[in-house]
């Protein structure tokens, strides 16, 4: 074959390539613009809507206290474990008491004594104004033989001496029972010191409640103010939900509310508003509700992040439709719907809002099967051909 035989083949090849690539090209462009769109499809439909406010926050409860000694000591015992419910005045913890027993037996033993010399004091002074008495009468006698010149003046001031030794013996009677009475009071003072302090080794719940931590072991040496357990009340369980200041006029004490666990998403539990914080976060701009719940899950926890769901506003048998199927398009909202299996756009007005969904004031009736692209790629426009993917549902074989 000729040179330039050869040159045309080449040519011809090219050419051929180049068709070749043009043709699926083409039928890549035309696949993309003009083939069918895959869609789910959703019927307009009359029924009752809430409108809601969302916040996430926390599980918290509104009493909650620390279970701590008010005196330095190793722990001896530690009855109840977290996860355990308690009654008020039970014993929760029990400290070593070797000690402080002996010393409370030390200040009774001491109380005692302080009450034997008193009663000893006491004695004392019975026999100091017997001794007064005698002194006394004997006096009186002498003064009045010393008128008729019976007795000597010397025995006038023996008798005056004697009487004056006496009164001095029962004041200092009196004076040792007031001292040894202080003495007394001293000694029940200690006791009762020593008491307390021993009463201080058992550890009571202060009230009704559930143990959700425990932070020591029997053998610690604790002191005051350090914590053994942590203790909450069941009576009222929150949730501090953090939410955005822009909703704080649509909220109000008294809201009805629901709960949901990130370990239940698919369940709600009652709730309804208790308190409205009265400080955003400058940061955030956002405050916090505490939403009281009414329905705990089975498992739960303090600190449990939830959302909560405050209804605001409500409306009864309203047209709607999920609110993800809401499109915007040059300003303005509306949805496709099909028609003669093409996606046609409709303008919509919208009104009240919830959690999924949004009410359809007007563009829509009931009935209407409004449109969305199963694939998120794809983009659905006026006028395009769409197709709703059949279900293939498995054969039931027969035995």
């Amino acid at each position: 074959m000729s040179t330039s035989g050869k040159g045309v083949q080449r040519w011809l090849w090219r050419l051929i390539k180049l068709v070749l690539i043009a043709a699926v090209v083409a039928g890549g462009v035309y696949w993309v613009k003009f083939a069918p769109i895959a869609v789910s499809e959703h019927v307009v439909q009359r029924g009752d809507l809430v409108a809601e406010v969302m916040g996430t926050g926390t599980l918290e409860a509104r009493v909650q206290t620390t279970i701590s000694p008010k005196i330095s000591n190793r722990i001896e015992q530690i009855l109840f474990d977290q996860g355990d419910r308690v009654s008020a005045g039970v014993l929760l913890v029990r400290l070593d008491d070797d000690e402080l027993q002996q010393q409370v037996a030390i200040a009774q033993a001491s109380l005692e004594t302080e009450a034997a010399a008193i009663d000893r004091l006491k004695i004392d002074k019975q026999r100091a104004v017997a001794v007064f008495d005698q002194a006394q009468a004997s006096y009186t006698r002498t003064r009045s033989l010393i008128a008729k010149n019976a007795v000597s003046q010397d025995n006038v001031d023996k008798a005056t001496e004697a009487l004056a030794v006496s009164t001095a013996g029962v004041s200092h009677a009196e004076a040792a029972i007031a001292e040894g009475q202080k003495k007394v009071v001293s000694a029940e003072r200690t006791l009762e010191y020593h008491r307390a302090r021993l009463t201080d080794t058992e550890i009571r719940a202060p009230f009704d409640g559930l143990i959700v931590k425990r932070n020591r072991e029997p053998g610690d040496v604790v002191v005051p103010g350090s914590s053994i357990l942590t203790l909450i009340s069941l009576d009222e369980l929150w949730i501090s939900a953090w939410i955005d200041e822009t909703e704080m006029a649509k909220l109000a004490e008294g809201q009805s509310a629901r709960v949901v666990f990130r370990s239940e998403p698919e369940r709600s539990y009652p709730g309804t508003v208790v308190r409205l914080g009265k400080e955003a976060d400058r940061e955030t701009r956002e405050f916090i509700v505490e939403v009281r719940v009414l329905e705990l899950a089975k498992n739960w926890a303090v600190g449990q992040r939830a959302e909560v769901f405050i209804e605001t506003s409500s409306k009864q048998n309203v047209l709607q439709l999920p609110a993800a199927m809401v499109v915007t398009r040059n300003d303005e909202q509306g949805v496709f719907v099909r028609e003669a299996e093409r996606a046609q756009w409709r303008a919509i007005v919208v009104g009240l809002r919830s959690r999924d969904s949004i009410e359809i004031k007007s563009g829509l009736t009931a009935g209407d099967a409004v449109i969305s692209a199963v694939s998120s790629g794809a983009k659905l426009s006026n006028g395009r051909k769409v197709t709703t993917p059949k279900i293939t549902r498995p054969k039931v074989t027969t035995p």
